[in-house]
Parts: structure tokens; C-alpha cells; sequence
């Protein structure tokens, strides 16, 4: 399990002393994002996965992908998404298999045992957000936010 952690000081660079209420809103959303990843972590680590094993298990449940788009989703190069890849595969969580179409592109997918795993992630961090932060905002509190943080993504807000 990792260690507890605090979020990083920041207070060299007070970013709300200089932008007002914008500039505190975006070291609101860096604490809420510092938080997010702490469970995240915490989440994977009850797996005994990495957060970056757990992110791509979550992926492959979704849907299989050849590893190359996987390593675009990731961002990251595709050597580290092989090496990420082989660790979940020897563990049974996902496997390979060649497109039919291409067999020089390989595809990931999640096995069964991959997508419980992931189902136990996710409720693991249901459960870490239901007690915290969104826990003291009222079901329409948090459409209203979801709404917000839509429009600032440039995402249609209208679900």
C-alpha cells in the first residue's frame, strides 16, 4: 500500500493572490485532482497493481485495443505499454491476439478475471468518493459541477 501523502506546497507560486477567484478555483481543482490520484493509487495498490496497470486494465475492459492506440491513450511510448502489457498478461488480467485483418498489429483485451479486477477498482473508488470530496454536495450540486467542468473542457454540458 503506499505511503500517505500530502498534497505538494505550492505557496512559492500563490497562484490565487495573483488571478483572485480564477486562481483560487484552479488550486481547488489541483487539490481535488491531487486527491483523485492518491485514491486512484490506493485503489490500485488493494490490487496489487500500479496506477498505470490499472488505468490500462480499465481501458481494456472498455474495449480491446491494438497496443500502439493504447500507447497513444497512455501517452506514453509503446515499449512502456509492452512492458505494462506483459506484467498484466503473465497475471491473467489480459491477453494478445494479432487483428485479423493485420497480424503485424496486436491487440490487448481484458479477460474475465481483468474486468472483475477493474469492477473491484471502481467501486473501490466509488466508495473513496462517496466519503470524499463529493460527499458534502447534493446530487444536483454535483450535476451542476459536472455541468461546469464540461464547459470547461469545451464538452457539451446537456447529457
Amino acid at each position: 500500500m503506499p505511503t500517505e501523502r500530502t498534497a505538494p506546497d505550492v505557496s512559492f507560486f500563490d497562484v490565487s493572490a495573483e488571478n483572485g477567484v480564477s486562481g483560487e478555483v484552479i488550486e481547488l481543482i489541483g487539490d481535488i485532482v491531487w486527491r483523485y490520484m492518491t485514491a486512484y493509487e490506493h485503489a490500485a495498490a488493494e490490487q496489487s497493481l500500479t496506477i498505470a496497470q490499472a488505468k490500462v486494465l480499465a481501458l481494456l475492459t472498455k474495449e480491446p485495443l491494438p497496443m500502439r492506440r493504447l500507447a497513444d491513450r497512455m501517452a506514453c511510448e509503446p515499449s512502456n505499454i509492452t512492458g505494462i502489457i506483459d506484467r498484466l498478461e503473465l497475471r491473467g488480467l489480459v491477453e494478445r491476439h494479432p487483428d485479423p485483418h493485420d497480424r503485424r498489429v496486436k491487440y490487448a483485451a481484458a479477460t474475465d478475471e481483468g474486468a472483475e479486477m477493474t469492477g473491484r477498482l471502481c467501486r473501490s473508488l466509488q466508495a473513496a468518493f462517496t466519503r470524499e470530496p463529493l460527499a458534502g454536495l447534493s446530487p444536483m450540486e454535483r450535476v451542476v459541477l459536472r455541468d461546469l467542468l464540461k464547459r470547461l473542457l469545451g464538452e457539451d454540458a446537456a447529457v
